[in-house]
């Protein structure tokens, strides 16, 4: 992953330098308000060759579905096969802050994504939903190679509506091997409603670092922060009692991030409850560093 906090600037180089340590994605971040996803991504393709490029994600509601749908086609063009664009529901409180908040936020996940998808087959589109209103509307170029669009969601009716109308779900750090294993359960549960048979692409997220302890503060400001209960799985009560990083087990840490002499472990147990990508996200901010430990992280998952 290339963190939210790296500067703009720093995209193309840190962007060439994963994809010569030989990795097969790298995933960008829209959060508010650091950089913008797409601009991003661009300039991480641009910069490279054949590394694939995740947008994760980009909220529903912050631009209109044709001008998500314009954007994706001309990467996807540019960059035939490269390009993994991922759509979710936006933090509540930033879209409160914009005026951009929904009044169904899964209306608005489910309209986005089918609209979006249609656009990107080269589709003429008629929608008036709660939240998406096109009127007879396609795309002049739309892109041979048509990208996979993912959601980026956690609970369970929003990852039923992910495996109904999405290619792919892309699940948040902090999320435990029983909680990944779950989540495939609902996806399924919605793919089968729609009667859906093809390929579901899950991607998760993990804070990653050779070191337990550079880890440790990230997962104890994530758990400030919040999160769904299912996600932490069995560490639920603990984690929600945590009052200092010092205090996290190395057992919870296995469980939580990539890291330390556990990291294969970590790694292969995600593997083995259903995440077809594991998005490393490096503990430190610098990318110089976060480069460093990508590295060394990739001697040991190889």
């Amino acid at each position: 992953m290339l963190r939210r906090e790296v500067l703009p600037e720093h995209t193309a180089a840190y962007a060439r330098g994963v994809e010569d340590l030989g990795f097969d994605e790298l995933w960008v971040v829209e959060d508010c308000f650091y950089a913008g996803g797409i601009a991003a991504g661009a300039v991480a393709l641009a910069a490279t060759e054949r590394i694939s490029v995740g947008l994760g994600v980009l909220p529903a509601v912050m631009r209109n579905p044709a001008t998500t749908a314009l954007e994706i086609a001309a990467l996807a063009r540019m960059f035939p096969g490269r390009v993994r664009p991922g759509i979710g529901h936006g933090v509540t409180s930033w879209m409160h802050q914009i005026g951009a908040f929904p009044s169904s936020q899964l209306a608005a996940l489910q309209e986005t994504t089918s609209a979006v998808r249609a656009l990107l087959r080269g589709e003429r589109v008629t929608v008036d939903g709660r939240h998406v209103h096109l009127d007879d509307v396609v795309l002049e170029f739309p892109p041979p190679v048509v990208p996979p669009v993912a959601t980026g969601v956690r609970g369970p009716r929003s990852l039923r509506v992910s495996g109904r109308v999405a290619d792919g779900t892309v699940l948040t750090e902090l999320s435990v091997p029983a909680y990944v294993r779950w989540a495939r359960e609902r996806i399924d549960e919605g793919r089968a409603e729609a009667g859906r048979t093809d390929a579901h692409h899950v991607t998760v997220y993990a804070y990653a670092a050779p070191d337990r302890d550079a880890v440790r503060p990230l997962v104890a400001d994530g758990v400030r922060s919040g999160g769904s209960s299912g996600q932490w799985g069995a560490l639920t009560d603990e984690l929600s009692a945590l009052e200092d990083a010092a205090e996290l087990p190395d057992a919870w840490l296995d469980e939580l991030t990539i890291s330390g002499d556990s990291a294969r472990r970590s790694f292969d147990a995600l593997r083995d409850a259903g995440a077809d990508s594991v998005v490393l996200i490096p503990a430190a901010e610098d990318p110089v560093a976060a480069l460093d430990q990508l590295a060394a992280l990739r001697s040991t998952l190889t």
